[in-house]
């Protein structure tokens, strides 16, 4: 596989010492890599204009005038595919991680093992990525990218997938489940979720990264934090 790498740190040894880590790591995954290093937040824009077909960015948070945070919040308004690896310093920013869907949270100085481990992740989910559901609606095939899946919940014997739209089919919540993958969480009897597309949850509810709100079931809470903390 090839992929597109992004790496945004304004340290200039930080950018080789992680470009480093990137090109050794490919060499013994066998993989073949772009590599782009960019210096600012606005750097990176500004040739993102241009080519935004990157698929992991390495990101660091502490930057001059737009920090790593709000620059992944941006990309995501356009690009829920992408990839995103923080790289920081201090652990005060891990709770925004929520907001972008962030990968993982790799802490100064990165260890080569912990960075080959998040890289290995990273190319997985965008594999899994490539995988599509068939339904037919009204005597019609509609693809689905699993990853475009945001949530399913069911009202009698039909179930609504919500993605870029949304799509109502006759099967049990059950059989849909089966077609899923590890970035889905059953939440009682009548919703899946994707847990990469939560921003927050409470005690009352789970809200998305798009502002839905799905309802929490009495008893929930615990259990799909623990989803969400093993899913990172």
């Amino acid at each position: 596989m090839k992929y597109k790498i992004a790496i945004c740190d304004d340290s200039e040894a930080d950018r080789q010492y992680v470009l480093h880590m990137v090109t050794s790591w490919a060499e013994g995954a066998g993989h073949m890599v772009h590599t782009d290093t960019f210096s600012s937040a606005e750097n990176f824009w500004f040739h993102y204009a241009e080519e935004n077909d990157y698929d992991l960015l390495l990101l660091d948070i502490e930057m001059g005038e737009m920090d790593g945070v709000t620059m992944a919040k941006q990309l995501r308004r356009t690009n829920d595919t992408v990839q995103i690896v923080f790289i920081t310093g201090y652990s005060d920013y891990i709770s925004e991680g929520y907001e972008v869907a962030a990968l993982h949270y790799l802490m100064k100085p990165v260890k080569e093992e912990k960075m080959f481990a998040v890289l290995d992740r990273a190319t997985d989910k965008l594999s899994r990525n490539e995988k599509v559901l068939n339904f037919e609606v009204s005597r019609e095939m509609v693809r689905v990218p699993v990853y475009q899946i945001w949530y399913a919940d069911v009202f009698g014997n039909y179930v609504t997938i919500h993605a870029t739209q949304d799509i109502t089919v006759k099967m049990t919540l059950g059989d849909l489940e089966k077609q899923l993958d590890e970035r889905f969480y059953r939440v009682g009897r009548s919703v899946i979720v994707n847990l990469t597309q939560i921003s927050r949850v409470t005690k009352a509810e789970i809200k998305l990264l798009d502002g839905t709100a799905i309802p929490l079931p009495r008893g929930a809470y615990d259990g799909i934090n623990r989803a969400i903390i093993n899913m990172r």
